[in-house]
């Protein structure tokens, strides 16, 4: 009897210890017709293995590399791919930058200020002033949210400013929503831990 712990370790266990075998069993078939043939029809009990990934771009492809992964690069077969290399493989992924964006108004998020810059370019009318206006409001929401239980409405209109260098203000006749109903982060976890106490008491 064959134990898992005494065979040898799956390359991609993904696909089973059977379709690990018949990718072993077809290496030395000296007939490379042959070879071909067991090879596409492996391709295709792989790619049964996964019909939800049939959708998925290049999926062909990567059951062939698949296959020469689990062949340990040692298969030679006709792939109607290029050959992938073991070196490549090998090589360690690029190593990730953080993001190195200087966000003045963190609470506003890095999203606000691209979209503030686009504002500025537009042309001046109703669309635009409509646009500080709810931009304005956002700003409101968010600081609210993340920071104090209050806010002046004199405090969003400078950081508004101050982000777009002086380039955009809101209109005297519009008036910021008080947000009455949103909850700050402080008080959202009071509430929560007051649910949680009232749970436990019997």
């Amino acid at each position: 009897m064959e134990y898992n712990t005494n065979l040898t370790k799956l390359i991609i266990p993904e696909y089973g210890r059977n379709v690990q075998k018949m990718v072993h069993s077809i290496i030395n078939i000296e007939d490379r017709e042959k070879r071909n043939h067991q090879a596409k029809s492996i391709i295709e009990v792989m790619g049964n293995l996964n019909p939800h990934l049939r959708d998925v771009p290049d999926f062909k492809h990567k059951l062939w590399d698949h296959l020469f992964i689990m062949s340990d690069f040692s298969l030679d077969v006709d792939s109607p791919y290029d050959r992938p290399s073991k070196e490549s493989f090998e090589e360690p992924p690029e190593i990730l930058k953080y993001s190195d964006n200087n966000i003045k108004f963190r609470h506003y998020g890095k999203i606000l200020p691209l979209i503030i810059k686009r504002t500025i370019d537009l042309e001046e009318g109703e669309y635009k002033e409509l646009l500080v206006f709810a931009i304005a409001n956002h700003m409101k929401k968010c600081y609210l949210t993340w920071n104090k239980s209050a806010v002046e409405d004199e405090v969003i209109l400078k950081h508004l400013s101050q982000i777009s260098e002086n380039k955009l203000e809101m209109k005297d006749t519009f008036k910021l929503s008080s947000f009455s109903d949103v909850k700050t982060q402080k008080n959202y976890k009071k509430q929560n831990n007051r649910g949680r106490n009232h749970g436990k008491r019997k």
